[in-house]
């Protein structure tokens, strides 16, 4: 049974571009060979830390998004502890209606990107005057902030706790 997880590794800042490279790369081989699938890799890059570990100031994050069995979760965990270029790992499972969602978004850009292709190629013609004031007037356009009763009574309310505060 799959799971959706995140794996979030902090790297050591003394490590260079090719350990952390390796280590990545061992992550990838180990979720391929239990037949696990890497959905999305995100590399936050240098940042400072909380607090000191092991007395670095900073470290290198790197985050993964997983679809893997416990057993895939288990042997990454086992991996990375053995790393002495890894300060801190920690795999997490997925809420299931935020990984839902990002299917969701996926599959809908998926569809875009496939369907921009085919538009593109049945009319090649150069766009109209028409279409460009389309495409920038929605930018234009600002909705103005409204308040609703319930707000604004909201505000009165809380403006006149306020001044029985000041007078008691």
């Amino acid at each position: 049974m799959s799971r959706d997880y995140e794996l979030g590794v902090i790297f050591s800042p003394e490590a260079s571009e090719e350990q952390t490279r390796s280590i990545t790369e061992r992550i990838e081989q180990i979720v391929a060979t239990h037949s696990g699938q890497i959905v999305k890799v995100n590399q936050w890059g240098r940042r400072r830390l909380a607090y000191p570990i092991d007395r670095h100031r900073d470290g290198f994050y790197v985050f993964f998004d997983m679809v893997l069995t416990p057993e895939t979760v288990i042997e990454i965990e086992r991996t990375l502890k053995v790393s002495e270029i890894v300060l801190r790992e920690m795999v997490r499972k997925r809420d299931p209606k935020a990984v839902q969602r990002e299917r969701e978004e996926r599959e809908a850009r998926a569809a875009a990107a496939a369907a921009a292709p085919e538009a593109s190629e049945e009319a090649p013609e150069a766009p109209t005057a028409e279409a460009e004031v389309a495409e920038e007037a929605p930018a234009a356009e600002e909705t103005p902030a409204v308040t609703t009763a319930e707000e604004t009574a909201a505000a009165d309310t809380s403006a006149e706790n306020n001044e029985e505060q000041i007078e008691a």
